[in-house]
């Protein structure tokens, strides 16, 4: 199943226990990814969602089942998984930005230094991305100069500029203020539109809505339902899913 070309990422009975076993953030999930699509996962707080986002890089390691990325299992021994993470791109909901290097060395320095560009193409890369996201201007700034808004915004510009086929985004608007949340998923939209796949982890339903080809509920560590937005939010076929629909809509 897992190597199927048609799947850009294939999770396979993914599983994931804390405290030797005693708890379960993952149950044997399953999700398939295809190239150009847009994933958003939805559900309650503790469901597992971020669990499952930071697993597709193994940045969480998984307790057993398989993740395949291009047709390779990450999780095979000898794999070197630095080379992959290169091509998945990270948002965390924590802009995790250096704070003593400007926007422009935040963004040039993992091409620079995994040797993916030199510094003038780095630099001209990056150029072109704040044009892109409407922050040509804080180049040379710091990020405590920034908003909330605008230091989510480099970040994303930063996931970018290594040229990734996969951008993985983990609660990306949640600690920002409200008014600051439509210019991150602006840039997002705009992504989403150009092709690029996607995985989402959000509370932003209006966005899940708008934008996801596929809606992915999950709750207690299992995915319980997916399908397009339509029918998750319109038409729920798990009771579960149907009462967290209710509350947050």
């Amino acid at each position: 199943m897992g190597t199927n070309t048609d799947y850009i990422i294939a999770v396979d009975n993914l599983v994931k226990e804390y405290n030797g076993g005693k708890v379960t953030a993952l149950d044997h999930c399953s999700l398939n990814v295809k190239k150009g699509q847009v994933i958003a996962i939805i559900g309650p707080s503790g469901s597992g969602k971020s669990t499952m986002l930071r697993s597709l890089n193994l940045l969480e390691e998984p307790t057993s089942g398989k993740i395949y990325f291009n047709g390779i299992d990450l999780t095979s021994k000898g794999v070197d998984i630095n080379k992959h993470r290169q091509k998945m791109g990270m948002v965390f909901q924590h802009f995790n930005l250096f704070p003593h290097k400007t926007v422009l060395e935040n963004i040039t320095m993992a091409p620079v230094t995994l040797k993916r560009q030199t510094e003038a193409e780095s630099r001209e890369t990056a150029m072109k991305l704040l044009e892109r996201v409407g922050l040509l201007d804080k180049a040379n700034e710091y990020p405590n100069m920034l908003s909330g808004g605008q230091k989510q915004r480099i970040a994303i510009v930063r996931a970018l500029a290594m040229g990734p086929e996969v951008m993985l985004f983990d609660e990306p608007t949640s600690a920002l203020d409200p008014e600051m949340v439509g210019e991150v998923l602006d840039v997002m939209k705009e992504l989403a539109a150009e092709g690029m796949t996607m995985i989402v982890v959000t509370h932003e339903m209006g966005f899940a809505r708008e934008v996801a080809d596929e809606i992915v509920f999950m709750s207690e560590g299992r995915i319980i339902e997916r399908g397009i937005p339509k029918q998750i939010f319109d038409n729920p076929s798990n009771e579960r899913t149907k009462n967290f629909i209710d509350k947050v809509l």
